[in-house]
């Protein structure tokens, strides 16, 4: 998994309209990328509204807001619409992105082993330099303890 003072990797993704998204894009911002398992899951529509009450205190600071998941554009799309999230889903259908951050992980379920993302936000300075990693995020608390890591980093 990448770390705190590691430069982000050069990406180019597709959001749920199928626009390209880029790594060089997010510089010259505050950005917050959070990588979860799968649209529509308990623990991840959790985590996805709890990002969207939060939404316009980040944007308010700055703050680029993404989430990042194997999940295609069009499940993005509903998992949005049903949820009503303001930011931008990024599919990562490959897993190229996920194994570039290194959130792409051997997990077992019923006995039986697969690769799947462990959920885990990275926040990124307008330099593209990761100033904050929380691996294996807990759901409860999380967006403040984001914006309270954010708000401790702003100049």
């Amino acid at each position: 998994m990448l770390r705190v003072g590691d430069t982000i990797p050069e990406f180019i993704t597709t959001n749920q309209d199928g626009i390209s998204v880029s790594s060089g894009e997010l510089l010259g911002h505050w950005v917050v990328l959070y990588f979860y398992p799968k649209d529509n899951t308990p623990g991840c529509t959790i985590e996805a509204c709890d990002f969207r009450d939060s939404y316009n205190t980040l944007k308010n600071l700055g703050c680029k807001l993404f989430g990042i998941s194997k999940d295609s554009a069009k499940s993005h799309t509903n998992f949005m619409t049903r949820y009503k999230l303001p930011f931008d889903l990024l599919s990562d259908t490959s897993g190229d992105l996920c194994e570039q951050f290194g959130v792409l992980v051997e997990k077992s379920m019923f006995g039986k082993k697969y690769f799947g993302i462990q959920r885990a936000t990275f926040l990124i300075n307008p330099a593209g330099k990761i100033v904050y990693v929380w691996g294996k995020v807990k759901i409860t608390h999380h967006t403040s303890d984001v914006l309270e890591t954010l708000r401790k980093n702003l100049p």
